[in-house]
């Protein structure tokens, strides 16, 4: 009987881990885009932050309205779930890594953001759960590899702030909440209504920061609001709709190593696409980043946590 479940399950984990996978894809490719509309277009990171947001509610919101609106519908008791879940998850994540991104640098800022996956399988130890060596040794691997990919650690960072160090490590910190947390909501709700609510509520608290009208006032032109717009499509809904599909058939720990394929993602297309050449090390960290995936897309019935 179990033997015949573990079989039933493998497709649908390998179907979440391609999921996740694409997810990493698209974050890594509009990273590139994203970076052209900070530095060349001079757009402050959160305003980038709350329209790809607004982009994507919109387009969620009224295609859920239109196509599938009993995926409006939510649970009351369920509204402190997504209260949480939108700001201390989706808030918080771009929030703190935009921080960390202006006061410790990019590298160091991924780095800290990808320590994510250890911190998912010490929850996982902590409450008592099995965790395959294998896994041990692809979290380790990520955690290497990420480091070596973004390996551009800014020299001011020796000297940063306590604060600044909290943030870059509540970054983590946070991204494993969201991704534990997440599953929870999946269990009970589609992808596209966790989605929408969460977005809607992280929204709703970087309008608060910075209002509507300051960004209408920017006069920003029309080929920059497409910018904004291929941003909450190909940065936001999309890659998020994929990362929670795939969520859905997978431990968290799982996700969380595969989702770093990300950084390796970024700086290839940066690459390729703004011309930035790679290390001999970057090359190694990416090699370290995709064994580590490999490793940890073992066997389902192995690599899920069960409690002892």
């Amino acid at each position: 009987m179990r033997a015949d479940h573990g079989a039933a399950r493998a497709p649908s984990a390998a179907r979440g881990r391609a999921l996740v996978a694409l997810a990493a894809f698209f974050w890594g490719t509009s990273a590139a885009l994203a970076r052209f509309v900070f530095h060349t277009r001079q757009v402050p990171p959160l305003t980038v932050v709350e329209l790809r947001l607004l982009f994507s509610i919109a387009i969620l919101a009224a295609y859920l309205g239109w196509r599938q609106p009993a995926k409006l519908r939510v649970a009351a008791r369920d509204l402190p779930y997504f209260m949480g879940l939108g700001l201390f998850g989706v808030a918080a994540i771009q929030g703190s890594y935009y921080y960390a991104i202006s006061t410790l640098g990019v590298g160091l800022a991924i780095l800290l953001q990808y320590l994510a996956p250890a911190l998912i399988v010490l929850y996982d130890l902590a409450r008592g759960a099995k965790v395959h060596p294998r896994l041990l040794a692809a979290v380790a691997g990520a955690a290497i590899g990420a480091g070596l990919v973004v390996g551009n650690i800014h020299p001011g960072s020796i000297h940063a702030r306590p604060i600044d160090w909290i943030v870059g490590f509540g970054s983590a910190l946070v991204f494993a909440f969201y991704i534990v947390a997440s599953k929870r909501g999946l269990a009970r709700y589609p992808p596209q209504t966790v989605l929408l609510y969460t977005f809607a509520i992280a929204g709703v608290f970087w309008a608060i920061v910075t209002p509507p009208w300051r960004i209408i006032q920017a006069g920003y032109d029309a080929p920059l609001w497409g910018m904004f717009a291929l941003l909450g499509v190909f940065s936001t809904l999309v890659p998020f709709s994929l990362f929670y599909s795939g969520l859905r058939f997978m431990p968290p720990s799982e996700v969380g190593i595969i989702a770093t394929l990300e950084p390796v993602v970024a700086v290839m297309a940066s690459a390729l696409f703004l011309g930035e050449g790679l290390t001999t090390l970057q090359w190694l960290g990416a090699a370290f980043v995709l064994t580590s995936a490999a490793l940890a897309s073992g066997p389902a019935d192995e690599s899920l946590p069960t409690r002892s």
